[in-house]
């Protein structure tokens, strides 16, 4: 393993220069092969993890969701609220922030960031979840993509730019995170569900969250400074993956189902027959939910 690490990350400080050495030594950053374990590990589990859930009951899971999912909406709400801070204590540029001219607060920032690396560790369990409670529709290549990556692509991030620049998409996606986790904790207890409207908008935060990714890593390429301008390409070229892949999911969650509905209602099959609610349908469909719902 030692001579794995030692060939691995000779060849990466080849291809991607020296590191900074700020981050030496610090847990998970020393060596690439952990990162790229727990990536293989991961694929794994999704495609193995479903296969041995074929034939057994779906677990719950409800307390353990509550536990973890109000754990990452704190841990998300530091890591937003640290970066505010941060950026602001060192006056960072918002068109373009090199990675050595904020002093104390540039330490500050990598200290956050690398929470943010680790929590995409963390977050490998929403699959786990997923697999446990046999919503494997949830599985989707959008889903598997956006995990898997974002661990890897930080590894590098806090190796080689771990301040400056970096902090803008890592600050918005911790916000949009505060939102999304509390509502995958809230709706972790059925009474709460008919009061969680925003789930639709978390999705739509997402989209607006890559373009001004976009917009602002765009200005560090017109009005460049010492941050190194192979990775705001690389982060640009990586949002538009995303935008691309989360706008499929939109039109397919919500455009789709809206269309759905209307039919439905033109045909008079669910909402109204001949201008009269259709009682027995509706009670039918709910109590087929009422069974299919196990947590």
């Amino acid at each position: 393993m030692e001579l794995l690490d030692k060939t691995i990350n000779s060849y990466l400080d080849v291809w991607l220069g020296p590191r900074d050495p700020r981050v030496k030594g610090w847990l998970l950053l020393e060596n690439y092969t952990p990162t790229f374990i727990f990536s293989v590990l991961y694929l794994l589990i999704i495609w193995l993890g479903p296969k041995y859930m074929r034939n057994k009951q779906p677990f719950s899971c409800r307390g353990v969701l509550v536990l973890y999912n109000l754990g990452l909406t704190l841990l998300s709400l530091y890591m937003f609220y640290e970066l505010v801070t941060g950026v602001w204590e060192g006056g960072y540029n918002f068109f373009c922030q090199d990675t050595h001219s904020g002093g104390e607060a540039d330490m500050k920032i990598i200290r956050v960031l690398w929470w943010y690396y680790f929590s995409k560790l963390i977050e490998f369990m929403d699959t786990f979840f997923f697999i446990l409670r046999k919503n494997n529709h949830q599985i989707t290549v959008l889903h598997v993509y956006h995990h898997a990556t974002m661990l890897n692509i930080w590894w590098f991030v806090m190796n080689w730019v771990p301040c400056g620049h970096s902090y803008f998409g890592a600050t918005l996606n911790s916000f949009i995170h505060v939102l999304m986790y509390s509502y995958y904790g809230l709706s972790a207890v059925p009474a709460m569900r008919p009061y969680l409207w925003w789930k639709k908008y978390i999705t739509q935060g997402q989209l607006t969250q890559f373009v001004l990714t976009i917009f602002q890593t765009s200005c560090g390429v017109v009005w460049p400074c010492a941050f190194p301008q192979g990775w705001l390409y690389f982060q640009i070229s990586y949002m538009i993956s995303l935008i691309i892949l989360f706008t499929n999911f939109y039109i397919q969650t919500y455009n789709k189902k809206a269309s759905s509905r209307r039919k439905e209602y033109q045909n008079g099959s669910t909402a109204t027959v001949n201008g009269y609610t259709n009682s027995f349908s509706s009670l039918e469909n709910n109590v087929k939910q009422r069974k299919q719902r196990k947590d």
